[in-house]
């Protein structure tokens, strides 16, 4: 079995006016990612997806050039299976066989951002098609699931104080959540402004169901302790992306400040990444989005070094089906893992490019059976919504 063509695509759906919601990175009208094809010379298609802008924000002219243009070229004729060397081929670049005869990463200058998001997209697609080739479910390759079910969230959050309590209950309401997620941060003008967002949801809430809340890496770390002292009575299940995700060493000192868990990584790349946050003692719990970290490969190792560490592993899944289908798979397989994101914005890229529907019944998610990832794409959505580059 060999690879035969390789094909991405920038879509772009857009959300309905009424499901559009405004955030620090502002109103959101479409819903983006680069989406990836690779087919084999025995007819079999593994679908990918890269990301380089968090959540749907973003353009991928950029992405989707490097894929078509200076990484298929490099794929064509290899073998799929091969996923582990492909990876390896692709980080190091050049050296990739001197790296492999020295048991060592010797990577490309470019070693983050698109380039990684590169890999990302052709990684998921290569498990892809291991599974479908096999008959089996991609958590099987990763060494089994440990449930057929697993507990989900609800992510979202954006209402002002009079209103997040009813829109948390909404989602509640929608899939019987145990946990919810809001957002707070640079949306709000100031912590103390967050701070009280915070406290009319967990009113609303009760103390039975889960609470956390988001900051997109927009305070500062003195922001961030402060909103940790404002909000420290409301028992917050963790505190994600306090800082900007380049500061490390702060976000080590947001952690040490208070009792509030820290998750973090959805800007991380790479497993060396997510080494210095253990190391640092930075998080406690990783949140590695896998159409941006480096796929399914980087993110099963992320993931060792979460239980290394005795952290806990939940990705970032605000994404197309590609990624959140990938997510399913690793937290199936996972000994870190113990929930999973489900967005309750609007998400055509996981509801509409997939034939199969999605739901949360009973605050628990089902882990797919089918072979591969276990979606099947919606040709007529791709193709009403494929960007031409």
């Amino acid at each position: 079995m060999r690879i035969k063509t390789v094909q991405a695509w920038w879509v772009r759906i857009p959300i309905e006016a009424s499901r559009q919601h405004r955030s620090d990175f502002g109103r959101l009208t479409t819903f983006d990612a680069a989406i990836l094809r690779i087919e084999t010379d025995d007819g079999i298609v593994g679908w990918g997806e890269g990301k380089n802008a968090a959540g749907s924000a973003g353009t991928y002219a950029g992405l989707v050039h490097l894929i078509n243009h200076e990484v298929a070229p490099k794929l064509i004729g290899l073998d799929p299976t091969n996923i582990t060397d492909i990876w390896e081929m692709l980080y190091n670049g050049v050296r990739h066989e001197s790296a492999s005869r020295a048991g060592h990463a010797m990577p490309e200058l470019s070693r983050r951002g698109l380039s990684v998001a590169a890999i990302s997209a052709v990684d998921i697609a290569l498990w892809d098609i291991l599974g479908k080739s096999l008959g089996v479910p991609v958590w099987t390759l990763l060494g089994g699931r440990k449930a057929d079910r697993l507990p989900a969230y609800a992510s979202g959050g954006w209402e002002s104080a009079e209103k997040i309590g009813d829109q948390l209950q909404s989602y509640i309401a929608a899939g019987g959540f145990k946990s919810v997620k809001m957002r707070v941060g640079a949306m709000d003008g100031a912590p103390l402004v967050s701070a009280e967002r915070v406290k009319a949801a967990r009113k609303s809430l009760g103390p039975s169901v889960e609470l956390m809340v988001d900051a997109h890496g927009t305070y500062t770390v003195s922001e961030a302790k402060r909103f940790i002292q404002l909000i420290q009575d409301c028992d917050l299940a963790w505190f994600e992306e306090p800082v900007i995700a380049d500061d490390k060493p702060g976000m080590a000192e947001v952690r040490a400040s208070g009792n509030v868990p820290i998750a973090a990584g959805e800007s991380e790349a790479t497993r060396f990444a997510f080494r210095d946050l253990a190391m640092l003692r930075a998080a406690d719990i990783f949140q590695p989005d896998p159409a941006f970290c480096g796929g399914i490969t980087e993110a099963m190792r992320i993931s060792t070094i979460a239980s290394a560490f005795n952290l806990r592993f939940a990705p970032h899944l605000w994404a197309g089906a590609p990624c959140f289908f990938s997510g399913l798979h690793l937290c199936a397989a996972s000994p870190a893992s113990f929930v999973i994101e489900y967005s309750l914005g609007a998400n055509p890229m996981i509801h509409e490019l997939v034939e199969e529907t999605i739901s949360v019944k009973d605050g628990m998610i089902e882990i797919p059976d089918k072979p591969g990832l276990g979606f099947t794409i919606n040709q007529r959505v791709l193709e009403a919504h494929a960007q031409r580059q």
